[in-house]
């Protein structure tokens, strides 16, 4: 930019940095949003159930499918918002 055009649109930064500050607020909750490690947590406790018995391999297998679908889609949308920032 020149100075020209950096003195004319003066009135504008106030707008230019409430937008980048929402971008990054967006940013920000996107991944904490597709943040892995609840799935982790969830799929250490699963397995600790299969070994206490407190549910059995049919169960644990259902759930445990689920749980790895879930992760897989977290992990594509963390490789996008990397590629988006």
């Amino acid at each position: 930019m020149g100075l020209i055009t950096q003195i004319l649109t003066l009135p504008l930064a106030p707008v230019r940095g409430t937008v980048w500050v929402l971008d990054q607020v967006v940013l920000t909750a996107e991944r904490e949003y597709y943040d892995p490690a609840p799935v982790h947590e969830e799929l250490a406790a699963l397995e600790q159930q299969l070994l206490d018995g407190t549910i059995g391999a049919d169960e644990f297998d259902s759930r445990e499918d689920e749980l790895l679908d879930r992760l897989e889609w977290l992990e594509a949308q963390q490789r996008r918002l990397r590629t988006d920032s």
